[in-house]
């Protein structure tokens, strides 16, 4: 290996195990202090970088929320979610989204709830990066509505808008919390109420 390459692959390396390292820390934060907004100063200081190493990773305040996101969503699994898009049958693709979905959620409960609460009260970034996820989900909902309006699956009078909305409220993640939490099921449980509440709700017997 030349020089220069193995100069190429420190530096790819080390950019990695910062990026690593930030975003531990912002995990870890959000489970210390959920109450509290997230400080890049702080952050840096968590994963032993300096402040604009942040800028240099993730190139902004956004990117680095955006990350944030998307690295939960595969610690957790989320390619269980997708496994289920892709199935064929409608049903099966509500059944396997919703479950896989709960399982995703448990997997990073405190995270998650502390990212959600956190937008919910202060304004910024991290807001943003949860109303762009949020879009993202209303999307997937609005798709899975119509693959089930158009394999004939919904009851009568049921149309792919108003099973969007109600697809919408169950898959949220403040729908899982409140069985996972609130009433104390586990992933699985709360994903076989979520799947029964969706089908008795929208889906012809």
């Amino acid at each position: 290996m030349s020089t220069r390459k193995y100069e190429q692959r420190l530096r790819a390396e080390s950019a990695a195990e910062n990026r690593r390292r930030i975003l531990q820390a912002v995990y870890d934060h959000l489970r210390d202090d959920p109450a509290e907004p997230i400080s890049l100063d702080k952050v840096a200081q968590q994963a032993g970088v300096a402040r604009s190493t942040i800028y240099v990773v993730f190139e902004s305040r956004a990117g680095l929320f955006d990350a944030v996101f998307h690295d939960l969503q595969e610690r957790a699994g989320f390619d269980r979610i997708v496994a289920a898009v892709a199935h064929p049958d409608a049903a099966e693709h509500l059944r396997g989204s919703l479950r896989a979905g709960a399982q995703v959620y448990a997997a990073e409960r405190d995270v998650a709830r502390a990212i959600f609460s956190m937008a919910a009260l202060h304004r910024g970034p991290l807001a943003d990066a949860v109303r762009r996820n949020e879009r993202e989900r209303e999307g997937g909902m609005r798709h899975l509505a119509q693959r089930l309006a158009d394999q004939d699956l919904l009851k009568p009078g049921v149309t792919a808008g108003e099973a969007a909305d109600v697809l919408y409220v169950i898959a949220s993640f403040e729908a899982f919390d409140l069985l996972f939490t609130g009433r104390g099921l586990s992933a699985d449980e709360a994903g076989d109420r979520l799947v029964a509440m969706a089908e008795g709700a929208l889906m012809r017997a």
